[in-house]
C-alpha cells in the first residue's frame, strides 16, 4: 500500500495539471516570470508562444471584465498586440485634466474622463451646464483603437457628435474615415500621468504612393504594407501610406467602374478645406490621481459648485504633505492664477462652534440652482448651522487687476471659512462678501453624477 506522506508516491509536476488550468496559473505571473518558465522545457515554450492561449488568457483576466477581448480590431490582431497596447492604455481610465491655457483650438476641454469600450477606449469632454444648474454634460472627445491590420488609431472628436461605435471598431473606422468630419490624431505619453494630443497633419496625405492607390488594393498588400511600416519603426496613428491604401480599398469596394480614385480626390479636397478651417494645436493634460475624498481627506477630489454669475464651476481640491488643502478652479484660462483658496492650517473647529462663527455662517447666502426642476438633484438647502459638522479657516488669493496698477498684476489676499456638511460636501466663502458657494462631487464611487449625453 502506498505510504500518502512519501514525496516519490506524492510527485506531481506542473505538466499533469489540464492545459486550461495551467494557463489559468500562468496568466497570473508577469512577463518576465512567464519568460523564465519558458525556459524550461520545449512544451513551455510551446505553450507560452500560443498567441491564442496564453495571450488571450492574460488578455482576459486583466481587462475581460471591462471589455470584450475577442472584439478588439475585428478579432483579427494578436493578442500579443493587444496586451501591450491595453497595458499602455488601461491608465487612461480616469479624469484627466487640461494643463495651461486653450490653443489656437477654442475647444479644448476642461475636463475628460476616459472609459472602455467594447473594441475601443474612449475620451468625453465633461462641460460644466450653462442653465445654473448642477448637470454635467458628457460628449465624445477621443476614440482611440486598434485596426483590423494591428495599427494604432486615434481620432479628436472636435464636435462631440459621432456616435459610439456599433459592432467592431474596424467597420466603425471605415465610417468615419468616409463619411465623418473627425480630426486625425497622435498620441503621446510623457509618463504615466501626462500626454500631449496633437493633429495628424499628414494623415490622408499619400506619401506619393500612386502606384499602389490605383492597385486593387487587396487585403494582401495591405498587410504586407503595414508590416513594412511596423518594421520601420514608425509608432503612432495610421501611417500616411497605409491610411490612403485603405481609403482606397473601402472607396473602391463601393464606388463602381474605377471611381475610386475620384472618391480619394474628393476626400483629399475636403480634408484641405477642412484643415483651412480649423487646426488644433497640441494640448497637454494631466492626471487627476485624487478624484474623490477618503476618511482622513474629506474635502479631497473633483467637486462642482454654482458661483456668483451663476454658471457651474468644476474645482479640484488637493492636500500637501503636511494636511494644508489647496483648492483651484480648473479650465480658467481667462488668468494664469486659478488658485482660488488655501490653507496650511490642518486643523479645524468643532461643534458646538462660538457665537461669532454661527453669525458668520449665519449671514451669508447659499447659490442655489436656478432651475426648480434641479432641486430634486441639488444638496439640501443648508438652513443652520446644526448643518455644520467642521469649519476651517482659508485664505484667497486671486489675480485681480486695480484700476491703480495698469501693467501689473495685484494680488487681492482674504479670510475664509470651509464649512464641512453631515452629508460629506462642503461649502466656501471669504470675509469681505456675503455669499457660501455649496459644492457637490462631481464623481461618487466611479460613476459620475448628475450627467447628460449630449448624444442621446
Amino acid at each position: 500500500m502506498a505510504n500518502p506522506k512519501d514525496p516519490k508516491e506524492c510527485s506531481f509536476s506542473f505538466s499533469d495539471f489540464p492545459e486550461d488550468v495551467q494557463l489559468c496559473i500562468l496568466s497570473f505571473l508577469s512577463l518576465p516570470d512567464i519568460a523564465n518558465f519558458a525556459c524550461t522545457s520545449k512544451r513551455s515554450v510551446s505553450l507560452c508562444c500560443n498567441d491564442t492561449k496564453l495571450w488571450f488568457t492574460l488578455c482576459q483576466r486583466r481587462w475581460g471584465s471591462k471589455t470584450q477581448i475577442n472584439k478588439w480590431g475585428g478579432g483579427q490582431i494578436t493578442y500579443k498586440l493587444l496586451y501591450k497596447t491595453l497595458t499602455q492604455w488601461e491608465n487612461l481610465i480616469g479624469f484627466w485634466r487640461h494643463c495651461g491655457r486653450a490653443g489656437l483650438s477654442g475647444q479644448c476641454p476642461r475636463l475628460i474622463i476616459f472609459e472602455w469600450g467594447p473594441s475601443f477606449v474612449s475620451g468625453s469632454r465633461i462641460c460644466p451646464s450653462k442653465n445654473g444648474t448642477y448637470y454635467v454634460t458628457k460628449s465624445p472627445f477621443l476614440w482611440m483603437g486598434i485596426s483590423p491590420d494591428g495599427q494604432i488609431v486615434y481620432f479628436l472628436d472636435l464636435e462631440g457628435q459621432t456616435e459610439i461605435p456599433s459592432g467592431d471598431f474596424g467597420s466603425w473606422l471605415e465610417f468615419v474615415c468616409l463619411d465623418q468630419n473627425l480630426v486625425p490624431a497622435n498620441v503621446n505619453f510623457m509618463g504615466k500621468d501626462h500626454f500631449v494630443v496633437e493633429e495628424n497633419l499628414n494623415f490622408w496625405h499619400s506619401n506619393k504612393s500612386k502606384d499602389v492607390l490605383r492597385s486593387s488594393s487587396s487585403s494582401k498588400n495591405l498587410i504586407e504594407d503595414s508590416d513594412e511600416v511596423i518594421e520601420s519603426g514608425i509608432a503612432g496613428s495610421l501611417p500616411d501610406r497605409f491610411v490612403s491604401e485603405m481609403y482606397m480599398h473601402f472607396a473602391n469596394r463601393t464606388s463602381p467602374g474605377g471611381g475610386g480614385d475620384r472618391a480619394w480626390r474628393r476626400q483629399r479636397k475636403k480634408e484641405k478645406e477642412r484643415q483651412g478651417r480649423r487646426k488644433w494645436e497640441p494640448e497637454h493634460f494631466l492626471k487627476v490621481v485624487d478624484c474623490s475624498p477618503t476618511p482622513d481627506k474629506p474635502l479631497q477630489g473633483l467637486w462642482k459648485g454654482i458661483s456668483g454669475d451663476m454658471n457651474l464651476n468644476f474645482y479640484l481640491v488637493k492636500y500637501d504633505e503636511i494636511g494644508g488643502i489647496i483648492c483651484q478652479r480648473i479650465g480658467d484660462f481667462s488668468s494664469s492664477y486659478t488658485l482660488v483658496f488655501w490653507t496650511s492650517e490642518p486643523m479645524s473647529m468643532e461643534s458646538p462652534f462660538s457665537l461669532e462663527e454661527e453669525r458668520i455662517y449665519d449671514d451669508r447666502i447659499h447659490f442655489q440652482p436656478v432651475a426648480a426642476e434641479d432641486q430634486i438633484h441639488s444638496q439640501p438647502a443648508m438652513t443652520g448651522i446644526e448643518m455644520v459638522s467642521h469649519i476651517q479657516h482659508i485664505n484667497s488669493s486671486c489675480n485681480l487687476m486695480l484700476p491703480s496698477l495698469v501693467g501689473s498684476a495685484g494680488l487681492q489676499h482674504g479670510e475664509g471659512r470651509i464649512w464641512q456638511y453631515m452629508n460629506g460636501t462642503f461649502g466656501f466663502g471669504f470675509l469681505r462678501d456675503h455669499l457660501i458657494i455649496d459644492l457637490k462631487h462631481i464623481i461618487q464611487e466611479g460613476r459620475l453624477l448628475d450627467s447628460v449625453n449630449l448624444l442621446q
